[in-house]
């Protein structure tokens, strides 16, 4: 489950990386194959959001990249945990987590994701979420740039209109009306802005399995996962 990272990392934990576009599923499955591991999670996602959320409330322009940077290394964060549910995340002490999925702050999270320098301040902070017994990470660099000597690595995708359909559902269930139209086309723009970065684009790394989630159900693509995962280590998958 995702806490609030307290030690310098071990990198003789056991580390899982999922990385993948937006809408692929990452973090339903992350969190799954956590608590079927009892590893700590990485939403490395909510961090980005959070600098994004926090950058647009502070009036710190986009092209600040001296600003954002400081921003996102001194920013204060917490994740506190929720039986049942995603973490509460807090941002100066406020409980920011209904802000944290709009499109908007999504939107945000990949422009900010673009800079270099926000990358660099923000590496660290995901590396202290290393932590026995193990880490499933879920990002866009996890497996390529943050913990490239991961035990297992996955990259997950699907199409973007199987990608678009599921966050329409998903943020429907939340309380928020938008058009499935539109979250189809901030999806295609998303994807090619994150491929086209200059730093850590996304990417499968060399070494991931690629899991393609489209028409599958969750359950299967945690399976799936699982078996990456116990193939890896030589184990029998967890069921």
């Amino acid at each position: 489950m995702m806490q609030n990272p307290q030690s310098p990392h071990d990198s003789s934990v056991p580390v899982l990386t999922i990385d993948g576009p937006s809408g692929s599923g990452k973090g339903t499955v992350s969190r799954a194959v956590a608590d079927r591991l009892g590893w700590h999670f990485l939403d490395s996602g909510a961090l980005y959001r959070a600098a994004g959320l926090a950058a647009r409330n502070r009036g710190i322009s986009s092209s600040d990249a001296v600003g954002l940077a400081e921003l996102a290394r001194m920013l204060d964060i917490e994740f506190v945990e929720q039986p049942g549910d995603d973490p509460e995340v807090r941002v100066d002490g406020l409980n920011v987590g209904r802000e944290l999925r709009t499109e908007e702050v999504g939107a945000l999270a990949s422009s900010i994701a673009a800079i270099p320098a926000v990358r660099e301040a923000l590496v660290d902070r995901q590396r202290a979420f290393r932590r026995p017994p193990g880490l499933v990470a879920d990002g866009r660099d996890m497996g390529t740039v943050i913990f490239p000597d991961a035990t297992a690595k996955v990259f997950l995708t699907a199409t973007a209109a199987a990608r678009a359909e599921r966050r329409h559902k998903q943020l429907k269930q939340k309380g928020l009306d938008v058009r499935l139209s539109d979250l189809l086309q901030e999806i295609e723009t998303r994807d090619a802005r994150d491929a086209a970065r200059v730093v850590a684009p996304l990417r499968p790394a060399a070494e991931a399995v690629v899991v393609d989630s489209t028409g599958a159900t969750v359950e299967d693509v945690v399976r799936r996962v699982l078996d990456v995962v116990a193939l890896s280590a030589g184990l029998s998958s967890p069921r």
